[in-house]
Parts: structure tokens; sequence; C-alpha cells
């Protein structure tokens, strides 16, 4: 993308809040319309939406070219997780949804490093346009997959009901969180962890302007290192969470508050060392295990604390705040920094976030098991009818 003249403050915008900005506040939206409608047409759909704006970005004749296309693709993406995270907790047993979440948000690293070694294997032939379109036509047939997956019933939920209006599933939001302070303790934590996670992306760019690697294995080692050490992390940091939680309400959450200072440490350490030194791969190996692995178990968290009926958009709220208030200036800060001072510099900063989350995940541990039988109660009484 050397021929846009992209900083990497803009970078990180594309990267940060040009996606996320849409991503959020259209997740809300959607994720109130998971709770109302089919869930797995409206991830069809996204994916509809996503595949074309990618093909488009290759089309970019400048950075608000990118940005709009972003924006979209940040649309199309919104409708997956909070329909998803709704469907697998109706299918899932409660005492394994944080490896079930776990083994969803696996993809993610997965789907970013296969994205790297696409790009690494694609780019010399076809260029970053010629990639982008390919890659985004490479979508659509996974729409009629999507397609054919059954809808399974809504537990706890509204399915033999009329479907709740959009009013009265924000109210009932509205009371979760007034009456159950875990769930908001949750989200602030994600939101921390968020901030570290969104500087990761300007790791290649940080190996290859201040570690002197090349580009072609820059992009190769981040997409081994993600594929194998995200999606590790993933299913280790889900287990293991499901088994604290067998042993004691807040298990999972526990495991989250001891998790960030490792992480913290681990990128700090990472950012620090050269890479002549073998502590550099084995920070680097921990670090993106601990910064792509903790949300499937946060998010199987965070579920249990709120009404079935309102699950899709509980899950929407809690990924509007770890991008507005994490993923976002995450990346934007730091790709600030580098232009300022140095990329080295900005990711540490990241990096340090991240130890903040254990104060909110610790606070949220120690009254889960109160709270969680609170947002039972909840879930038993009808919510009061609100504007359509």
């Amino acid at each position: 993308m050397d021929e846009l003249g992209l900083s990497l403050t803009q970078i990180g915008l594309l990267l940060g809040f040009a996606f996320v900005a849409f991503f959020s506040v259209a997740g809300m939206a959607l994720g109130t319309a998971a709770d109302r409608f089919s869930r797995t047409r409206l991830v069809a759909g996204g994916l509809v939406l996503w595949s074309l704006m990618t093909a488009a970005s290759g089309a970019a004749q400048g950075f608000s070219h990118l940005a709009l296309a972003r924006l979209l693709i940040g649309v199309g993406e919104a409708t997956l997780v909070p329909a998803a995270l709704s469907l697998l907790a109706d299918v899932a047993p409660p005492e394994r949804l944080g490896l079930a979440a776990a083994v969803f948000t696996s993809g993610t690293p997965v789907g970013q490093a296969l994205g790297y070694a696409a790009a690494g294997a694609l780019s010399p032939h076809l260029g970053w346009r010629g990639s982008f379109a390919l890659l985004g036509v490479l979508g659509l047939p996974f729409v009629g997959l999507l397609l054919a997956v059954s809808e399974p019933p809504r537990l706890g939920g509204h399915a033999a009901s009329r479907p709740f209006r959009p009013g009265e599933i924000a109210s009932e939001l509205s009371r979760t969180l007034r009456s159950v302070p875990s769930a908001g303790l949750m989200v602030l934590g994600i939101a921390a962890l968020g901030f570290a996670a969104g500087s990761a992306p300007h790791t290649i760019s940080w190996l290859v302007r201040e570690r002197g690697f090349a580009q072609p294995r820059a992009a190769a080692l981040a997409g081994l290192m993600t594929a194998t050490a995200g999606a590790t992390g993933n299913l280790i940091l889900g287990a293991v969470a499901d088994l604290r939680e067998k042993r004691a309400p807040g298990g999972r959450v526990w495991t989250l508050a001891a998790l960030a200072p490792v992480v913290a440490l681990a990128s700090a350490t990472f950012y620090t060392v050269t890479p002549s030194s073998p502590v550099f791969y084995a920070a680097w190996a921990l670090a993106t295990a601990g910064l792509l692995g903790w949300l499937g178990a946060a998010l199987a968290a965070y579920e249990q604390l709120v009404p079935p009926r309102i699950r899709a958009t509980a899950v929407a709220f809690a990924i509007l705040c770890l991008n507005l208030l994490g993923v976002g200036p995450g990346a934007l800060l730091t790709g600030w920094l580098g232009d300022a001072r140095s990329l080295t510099y900005g990711l540490q900063v990241s990096a340090a976030v991240a130890l903040l989350a254990s104060v909110p995940f610790a606070a949220a541990a120690s009254r889960y098991g109160r709270d969680r039988a609170k947002a039972a109660d909840l879930a038993a009484i009808t919510p009061a009818s609100g504007p359509p």
C-alpha cells in the first residue's frame, strides 16, 4: 500500500477506529436483531457484505476510499459475534461454554494467520489490490453453507411468543447493568485487554522498521505465531477457565485476572529484547497466546450474567465497549506514538494497559456468584413493555 502514502497514524485509524466505529455501533443494532430474528440468516447476510467490501478495498484510490470500505466491512462483521455466541449458548452445555466460545474465537487468530500467509503469497503475483479482490470473492461460497444451518431453539428465550421490541431489549439491558455490577466490571476488563490487543496488528510494521526483518519473513513469522500460539491460547484458556469455574463460581473471571499481568509482562519483554535472544520468540509466543486467547473465556463468563433473551444484545454491547474503549484507541495510540517517537515505545505503552484489566476482573470475580443469582432472578421477570 506504499502507493497510497499512508502514515502510521492513518494505518492505525484503518486498523482501529475506521473499522471498529461502524463495527461496534452497527453491532448494537444487529445484536438486537439477533435477539428478534433468525441468527443464521443474519450472519449469512453479513458475510455477503463483508466479502463484497473486502473485494472493493482493492479498488481504493486513497485513504478515504479504504476507510469507507473498512466501515462497511465492520458492518458485515458486526453480525457475527453476537449472533454466533447466542447460538453457542443455546447448544453448548453451560459447564463447557468457555471452551465452546474459545473454539469459536480461535477462528480469529487462525483467520489472521491465513490472511498474513495469503498476503505474503499473493501480493508478489497479484499485488495488494488483486489480493483484496480474490480474498473477498472467496467468502461468498460460505454463504450457502450458513443458510443450510438450522436455527436452534432459544433457551430461556422467546421462541413461542412475539419477538421483543428494540425498546424492551434496551430497557432490560440497562436494568441488567444496574442490577448486576459484575457485568459492567467484566466489560471494563474486556476493554483494557482489548486496548493491548488492538496494538498487535502493528507488529509486522515494527518487525520490519525497528527490528530489521524483511517484509516476507515478518509476515510469515507473524502468521505462524498467530495461528499456533493464538489458537492454542484460546483452547487452553477456555479449558482452564471452565475447569476453574467448576471448582468455584467466578473461576473463569479469576483466570482472566491472573492472565492480565502475564500478558503485560510477556508483551513488554517481547518489545524490549533483541531478536537474537531466544527469549524474543518465547515472549512473542506467550504474548500472542494471551492477547488472542482470552476473549472466549471472557464472553462465556459475561453471558452468564445477563438474561438469555437479551444475550446477543448484551454481547454486542460488550463488543461495542471492547472496540471503542479498547481496540480502536489501542491501534490509534500505538500508531501515533510510532510516528512521534517509535513503534517500540507505542507498543510498550499499549502492553502496559493490559495490566489494568486485573482490577475490574478481580472485582467481578469476587462477587460473581451473587451477581449470577441476580441475573437468574432478572431472567425470570417478564420485561416491561417499551417503545417499538
